[in-house]
């Protein structure tokens, strides 16, 4: 199965006339329109011990890494997408690439009409990359005073800054907390004040690498609806990476997914786990103890305790599943969901690995 899904996928990004079909449905002009984008890296390769030291000082082997392997994508402007792919994928690469901080090595880049490597001043006002491992927060000072700094780097005049401030500290629920020495505050907290940060000069695009890494479940929940209300209110393209599908589910109806720098797939996140996990989670609650035998003659067993009961049910034979559990166990609470996306995921990226491996 992972073979076969790892050859649709990749036949579904690589043949010319779908790639120019989907192309179509998107205006003349998106907001980020990345056409075979490459990244190669020189990296030096030796063996361990001394001797290999000794002889790297003489005669140093080097070899070509491809971290981004001739990528395309195009985004309109608004959109929410989630970029997505294993570590080591080339996700950071491309939006270092996207942000101006890298050089392509081939291909071709356009971000607002601008072509990001340039850097030009209009360009840089209408972008902003958020790395949750990565703060431009001065640590022993409160975030007020980076507020005010990222002012003046921007050219805000003060009463827009005032009001962008005020607006921003409200959807996040900062208060007090930007007086206060950036040491002293948590990680949350930091993340909020990052946001504010990177938002002062109401970007229109926004690169997020990972904004939710590290947070707790309450923190996450508060940073996503920030990011929701933010482009909604302004129209702002946003570029996700996150490893905590939650973050995708609730934010990205569209996801591009790659790996080892290529693109599996780009389009609907519903379409991703119909076509990579065609069958639905039927999850029944039970109010007593029911032996595995029985429920596993209802339909496939994925889950199954004293409690609760986890059926896999091809989407055709729901509801005759649902009627057969509904009648023959103690059902006191029953769903029906889609597969979790972290195993839709796991089993996208089982395919192309297993395969160039067996190759």
């Amino acid at each position: 199965m992972h073979s076969a899904l790892a050859v649709t996928l990749h036949t579904a990004t690589h043949v010319p006339a779908e790639r120019s079909a989907r192309r179509a449905c998107y205006p003349s002009t998106p907001v980020i329109d990345v056409e075979g984008l490459v990244k190669e890296y020189k990296v030096h390769r030796r063996e361990a011990g001394l001797r290999a030291t000794l002889r790297s000082l003489v005669r140093r082997r080097y070899e070509i890494v491809r971290a981004v392997d001739v990528l395309s994508f195009h985004i309109r402007p608004g959109e929410r997408v989630g970029f997505l792919g294993p570590n080591g994928a080339g996700k950071t690469t491309t939006l270092k690439i996207l942000s101006g901080l890298l050089h392509p090595t081939a291909g071709r880049v356009q971000v607002a009409g601008h072509v990001p490597q340039r850097r030009a001043v209009d360009f840089l006002k209408s972008i902003t990359l958020v790395m949750g491992q990565k703060q431009q927060l001065l640590w022993d000072l409160p975030p007020v005073e980076t507020f005010a700094l990222n002012r003046a780097i921007y050219e805000i005049p003060k009463a827009e800054f005032e009001t962008t401030v005020r607006e921003l500290s409200d959807l996040l629920g900062l208060g007090g907390l930007v007086n206060r020495p950036t040491r002293q505050l948590s990680l949350g907290e930091r993340m909020k004040c990052e946001l504010v940060c990177a938002l002062l000069h109401k970007p229109r695009i926004l690169f997020l690498d990972e904004p939710t890494i590290g947070l707790d479940v309450s923190m996450q929940a508060t940073i996503r609806s920030f990011i929701r209300e933010y482009n909604e209110r302004n129209g702002a393209t946003v570029l996700l990476t996150s490893h905590y599908m939650d973050d995708v589910v609730a934010l990205c109806p569209r996801v591009i997914v790659i790996d080892k720098g290529r693109l599996n797939y780009d389009g609907d996140l519903r379409e991703l786990v119909r076509r990579v996990r065609p069958n639905k989670h039927v999850v029944v609650k039970l109010s007593q103890p029911v032996a595995r035998e029985k429920v596993a003659a209802i339909a496939e067993v994925v889950a199954c305790d004293t409690g609760s009961a986890t059926l896999q049910v091809p989407q055709a034979q729901v509801s005759q599943v649902v009627a057969r559990a509904l009648a023959e166990l103690p059902v006191s609470d029953l769903t029906v969901e889609d597969p979790p996306l972290e195993d839709v995921m796991r089993e996208l990226f089982a395919g192309p690995r297993a395969e160039n491996g067996a190759a």
